[in-house]
């Protein structure tokens, strides 16, 4: 398993620690965002944890057209700046768009692409010539062992930091299935795999008639267990301090206070099967 390099963190590797890559859906206000950034500052260093803070600062893929999309990237791009020098906390936050990459190398340390439009070759390789690194989440519609191309394009030009994230397939309509054997696979190619516990139960456009995303935040925690025991490097989750009320993702994401106790649990079965 390779290291690489996210912001002062090294992360993969043979008895790495697990590392959380932690936030909010979108950057509804700095307010939310920096008190969610703290508190998930303090719950891993209290826990010994690496963390990388995420949110969007535009969810470019909303299920429908009038749906919040956050500040944009100026903005949000702001706020996540300040998050950077008041935590010390690398940054993770997603790009839709070649013109984007740059930009958002300025301030974050992981550029993701997201998974609808992890084959899409021209951002893949953008944002991997930025020289930061790149977290490729699985799309929906890909088998494990399809991501040895995704992984070509990007060292193709240069990317020597990659994460791959599992975070589950389609199952039928409005329904995913997260199959832990996709973990031990997507490590054979030798980069650190992630595993989304609270995008992967989701219902995508199963919620208010077809207008939101649903989903059940309960299965997250169950999914997550069994995603460490099973072998991952490291575990992505939303979070918020009031979930019902998230404008993104809120039938998905875990209540703030709900996380410590689920992070010690983590690193405790990590440290076991490590």
């Amino acid at each position: 398993m390779k290291n690489i390099r996210v912001g002062n963190l090294t992360l993969g590797g043979k008895h790495s620690p697990l590392f959380i890559i932690a936030g909010p859906c979108v950057i509804e206000n700095e307010k939310m965002v920096l008190q969610t950034a703290e508190a998930l500052a303090d719950i891993c260093g209290d826990l010994d944890l690496p963390l990388i803070f995420k949110a969007s600062y535009d969810k470019a893929n909303r299920t429908a057209r009038d749906s919040f999309r956050g500040p944009g990237l100026k903005r949000g791009l702001a706020i996540l700046k300040r998050v950077k020098r008041e935590f010390g906390l690398p940054i993770l936050t997603d790009v839709h768009e070649i013109a984007h990459c740059k930009p958002v190398a300025e301030v974050a340390d992981v550029l993701q692409i997201p998974a609808f439009l992890c084959r899409q070759t021209d951002l893949i390789q953008a944002a991997a010539r930025t020289k930061r690194c790149v977290n490729v989440k699985k799309g929906q519609f890909l088998a494990p062992w399809d991501m040895r191309n995704v992984i070509e394009k990007i060292t193709a030009v240069g990317g020597r930091n990659i994460l791959l994230t599992e975070r589950g397939s389609s199952f039928g309509y409005n329904n995913l299935v997260a199959d832990m054997r996709s973990l031990p696979l997507l490590r054979v190619f030798g980069w650190p795999v992630v595993f989304d516990a609270t995008h992967s139960v989701q219902m995508p456009g199963g919620g208010q008639g077809g207008k939101v995303t649903g989903g059940d935040r309960r299965m997250a925690l169950v999914l997550a267990r069994a995603a460490v025991a099973a072998g991952c490097d490291g575990v992505f989750l939303e979070t918020h301090p009031h979930p019902d009320r998230a404008r993104s993702d809120a039938a998905n994401q875990l209540p703030i206070g709900d996380v410590k106790a689920l992070l010690k649990t983590l690193r405790d079965l990590h440290a076991v099967v490590s």
